[in-house]
């Protein structure tokens, strides 16, 4: 485990999209990860050294969005082609398309169980979806302009939104309504998401700030200026106490939210940061952006730092709730700006020694289709024999030092079979 008193370390440098990455996200199981690009295809990446890393080709213009399911047998993602797929990441390549948007999708979301996605779109509406019976369930239509995130809390009862009509809206799952909306933003609201223990929002804008709510109190309870331009994205740490943002000014910056002050500024990227996340166990993050660079960080902070104040509390006489973001001095939202104490990283990216992984190539393999008024299914040996007839096969595009292709797709279409077992 990585020890509280160093620096993060870029530790990987991914090449293989050939234009903006938009998404990432870390497979739970800690074996992958998956970028989504504007080159309309989805790269899923194996951690292991020289492992082989798979591109999925059938999206028909850039993906927004990407997540893997809770238990990594798939990864959804959203499109500016108005479509949400389901793909199993293995070398099969199988997909699952949704349709019921009339506009760019501009994120995708599982809820903490796996049985429901939910999106947002430019169409102004959040949608939620059934996984398992591949269809679309409801509409949340309040939203006056784009909806450009949208995200179930870690308990399912709510969902947040945020889009270019400047608002946050909280929404019940139970009664469809809006309950909440929190409007104070000079600009479009661009990414929102709950905290991992669901007591709290972040939502960031264009206006480059980020702001925390307290949803037992719906009020800011922390407000940071520490961008110089917009932020396109964030992510919580598992532990609660960090946050991570990638913004338009290059940089990826880490918050002490218990601090509530900015410890880190990351630089690597040539250009806008349009993704960052952190790993499930909070050991590793990636962040990706306009320069088309994936680039991927080990964290020097883990959970220890929390469980010790936890087990100080745990030993007094009379001990007081366990601390948690509502817990932050002064309770006033006062502006949080960069602090002279703050440590620069600028990491020669260009020297990164990242062997190029074998790149698969997998082509377009639907075996499904939801469409929002009629609905086509395709049985998995229709699907193959349509990608006989249409020459559809891995390809082989790029090569450094590969395993042993026949263990390899042994293994990887065993788990394929296992992941579509298990998501039917």
């Amino acid at each position: 485990m990585a020890s509280v008193m160093e620096d993060p370390t870029l530790e990987r440098h991914f090449k293989g999209h050939k234009d903006a990455v938009t998404c990432a996200d870390f497979n739970p199981n800690r074996k992958q990860m998956a970028t989504g690009s504007v080159d309309k295809t989805l790269m899923i990446w194996n951690l292991a050294p020289k492992a082989r890393t798979f591109r999925f080709v059938g999206h028909k213009d850039g993906i927004t969005g990407v997540q893997f399911s809770p238990f990594g047998d798939l990864v959804a993602t959203s499109s500016k082609d108005r479509t949400v797929r389901l793909w199993t990441p293995y070398i099969k390549g199988e997909s699952t398309e949704f349709k019921a948007h009339t506009a760019a999708v501009r994120s995708v979301s599982f809820s903490r169980d796996g049985l429901q996605l939910v999106t947002a779109s430019d169409d102004k509406s959040v949608k939620v979806w059934s996984v398992h019976r591949q269809r679309f369930i409801y509409s949340l239509n309040r939203h006056t302009n784009w909806v450009r995130c949208a995200r179930f809390s870690p308990d399912g009862h709510l969902i947040a939104s945020c889009g270019d009509d400047r608002s946050v809206r909280l929404w019940d799952t139970s009664t469809k309504h809006c309950i909440n909306c929190f409007t104070d933003y000079g600009g479009s609201a661009t990414f929102v998401d709950f905290n991992p223990s669901g007591t709290c929002i972040a939502s960031s804008g264009a206006d480059n700030t980020l702001k925390i709510w307290d949803l037992r109190t719906n009020k800011l309870i922390q407000h940071y200026q520490v961008h110089s331009a917009g932020i396109n994205c964030f992510s919580f740490h598992p532990s609660n106490n960090y946050l991570l943002s990638g913004s338009s000014d290059s940089t990826v910056k880490i918050l002490d939210l218990l601090e509530g002050r900015l410890i880190y500024t990351l630089h690597g990227h040539k250009g806008s940061v349009l993704t960052a996340a952190f790993s499930r166990a909070g050991d590793l993050f990636v962040s990706g952006g306009a320069d088309s660079q994936v680039l991927m960080w080990r964290t020097n902070f883990d959970t220890r730092v929390y469980q010790d104040v936890l087990h100080r509390h745990s030993q007094r006489s009379t001990p007081d709730p366990p601390p948690h973001l509502a817990d932050i001095h002064p309770r006033t939202p006062h502006l949080h700006r960069p602090q002279p104490s703050a440590i620069e990283i600028s990491p020669m990216v260009a020297d990164i020694q990242s062997v190029d992984p074998q790149v698969i190539e997998l082509g377009q393999a639907i075996y499904s289709s939801t469409r929002l008024n009629t609905q086509r299914h395709v049985s998995p040996a229709q699907a193959a024999a349509g990608r006989h007839s249409n020459g559809v096969h891995a390809r082989q595009v790029a090569s450094s030092s590969p395993n042993s292709p026949s263990e390899d797709s042994s293994d990887s279409e065993s788990s394929s079979a296992a992941g579509r077992q298990s998501g039917a």
